[in-house]
């Protein structure tokens, strides 16, 4: 039975054995909804034209589009563009369709104009953006025109907004609303994109209650389930206020739970810049036992997203023998080369930060054979060497277990306290080709995976939600989340939330960054590097790592590539790595 979190007994819980939670009583009285505004009440940016006179149907249609790059509750300017009939029915507030810059409006008939664009993607009523893959990549509206007392009109549009990609950056910011992974041990990102203004801390916690987007329903929890809002969320100074009504918990730590995903969520804001917030729940403040009432996210670093464990240092291997990026060998037999291992993945102890569980791959007459074990002892054979091909073992920090690709068809994991094979569903594979590459998020709750195009164009890097049910473990969907990338090799994750990649014809391979939800590609650099990057190893707080013309190389602050060790000359290796 669910209790509200105002009851008495709330007080006496403790989080994790040490932080007490309790609500101190106050004289605040309750206050009733308000929703702020969407949209801030003037606009942001260039000013918008009104339609001229005697304009034609393409430049109608051009001006309703640029229209569409505004602040304004409503888009007063764009309904100007519509039919009086029309301006009454259309609706701003669907979805946003992001478009390049170089589209073409082309008039096809009396009072008809087609839209040839690239198309971006979408962004939905909740600010989730969706990459354009596929047919999809092709935008191509028509618009049904008609004339108002002399003046061409659009009379039939669709509901949504269509912006170009300048104008959406302009406008539009890009934030992390956080929910729990299921274990509740850290904060999962889950891409928004809001407009900016004063109105976007009362906005990103309206996300909040709303719940995860689609792509991750299912997948995480949300402490805030429930609640609402008694009041738009207000700043003084850098704190903001946060007033909550019908919340309702069970134990204490899913009150503290609901706070770190607040304060983690608010205090990446910057306009206005908020660095700390204030937690109610119907007036009442939220205490903690050693939290002040203006809670940051130093309070809630047990939740922190972009944690990286102590002694996670860099790992690779080199003739069989795993090494670390500090030029030693790793402890135990896999140091030694006893194994020849040519690929592994380290999990780490999440309280204490020491390295325990080492999975590595070997190749054998028969075929590739995997191997498990405590890090600095002995390893066990989990996989017989029957498999002809294992992809790089790939390890979450809030998973005790190892994933790997067999035979480029079939997912499997392992269990650090129990090495058996067991199966990953993921239905959507096999219509779509041998995968290569897997990588679970940091956090464990997605997986990205290199999958090779069945008609041979190339690897495509494609993101699932991992999900978990009555035991069973499956991927449901893969969607393409790079499609300006058709040549894929590697993929590493940043922070469960950024992606990196090799990508690039043999020979002419680089390193782009990308959001997990495709937003925000960019080409990094190569300069340093000796030649093409061909293998990728990156972690939360730790720098990324490439194998290039057989030698080790990190990044470094001033966006290029150095050797690991400084003054000495490159190390020899490859599959690199960094311990979760």
């Amino acid at each position: 039975m669910r209790r509200r979190a105002g009851l008495p007994a709330l007080g006496a819980a403790v989080l994790l054995g040490l932080t007490s939670c309790s609500i101190v009583p106050t004289s605040s009285p309750t206050v009733p909804i308000t929703q702020a505004p969407e949209r801030p009440a003037r606009d942001v940016g260039i000013p918008l034209l009104s339609p001229a006179p005697g304009a034609t149907p393409e430049e109608i249609v051009r001006g309703f589009i640029d229209a569409s790059a505004s602040g304004v509750r409503n888009h007063p300017v764009a309904r100007e563009y519509l039919t009086p009939e029309a301006a009454r029915s259309w609706s701003d507030a669907a979805r946003i369709t992001v478009i390049e810059s170089d589209y073409a409006a082309v008039a096809t008939a009396a009072g008809m104009v087609q839209v040839t664009a690239q198309a971006v993607g979408t962004v939905d009523a909740r600010g989730s953006f969706a990459v354009a893959t596929g047919s999809s990549e092709s935008f191509t509206p028509d618009f049904q025109l008609a004339e108002v007392d002399g003046e061409w009109r659009i009379a039939d549009p669709d509901d949504g907004l269509i912006m170009l990609r300048l104008d959406f950056e302009r406008l539009y910011d890009a934030v992390d609303a956080y929910f729990l992974d299921p274990t509740g041990q850290e904060l999962v990102p889950d891409p928004r994109y809001l407009i900016g203004g004063e109105a976007q801390p009362t906005a990103l916690v309206e996300r909040l209650l709303e719940g995860p987007s689609a792509t991750l329903v299912n997948a995480v929890r949300n402490p805030l389930q429930g609640a609402q809002l008694a009041r738009r969320v207000s700043v003084e100074g850098q704190t903001a206020l946060v007033d909550l009504t019908d919340v309702e918990v069970d134990p204490a730590t899913e009150l503290c739970e609901l706070c770190a995903q607040l304060t983690w969520s608010l205090t990446q804001l910057e306009a206005p810049r908020i660095r700390s917030v204030t937690i109610s729940v119907d007036g009442e403040p939220v205490e903690f036992e050693g939290v002040p009432a203006q809670q940051t996210t130093e309070d809630w670093q047990m939740f922190d997203p972009y944690a990286a464990p102590v002694d996670a240092v860099g790992h690779y291997l080199q003739n069989g023998r795993l090494r670390t990026v500090d030029d030693e060998d790793a402890p135990g037999p896999a140091g030694t080369g006893f194994y020849g291992l040519t690929s592994a993945a380290v999990s780490t102890d999440a309280r204490s930060g020491e390295l325990t569980y080492l999975v590595g791959v070997r190749p054998e007459q028969s075929g590739e054979s995997l191997w498990a074990g405590r890090y600095g002892g002995e390893l066990q054979l989990v996989q017989q060497g029957g498999s002809r091909t294992l992809s790089a073992p790939t390890v979450a920090r809030t998973l005790p277990e190892a994933w790997v690709v067999r035979d480029g068809s079939e997912v499997v994991r392992v269990a650090e306290s129990e090495p058996v094979v067991q199966s990953v569903s993921v239905p959507s594979l096999a219509a779509l080709g041998p995968a290569q590459v897997i990588e679970l998020s940091p956090d464990g709750v997605r997986v990205a995976m290199i999958v090779a195009d069945l008609e041979g164009a190339g690897a495509r890097l494609r993101v699932g939600t991992v999900r978990r049910d009555l035991g069973e473990v499956y991927v449901r969907d893969l969607p393409e989340v790079a499609p300006g990338l058709s040549s894929v090799v590697d993929v590493a994750w940043r922070s469960s939330g950024e992606l990196w990649v090799l990508a690039g014809d043999p020979g002419d391979e680089a390193p782009y960054s990308l959001g997990v939800d495709g937003w925000g590609l960019k080409r990094e650099r190569n300069a340093g590097l000796p030649a093409s990057p061909t293998s990728l190893g990156a972690a939360p707080g730790r720098p990324p790592l490439v194998v290039a013309d057989d030698t080790l190389w990190q990044w470094s602050t001033g966006g290029t590539w150095v050797t690991l060790v400084r003054g000495r000359e490159p190390i020899r290796g490859s599959a690199p790595f960094y311990p979760l």
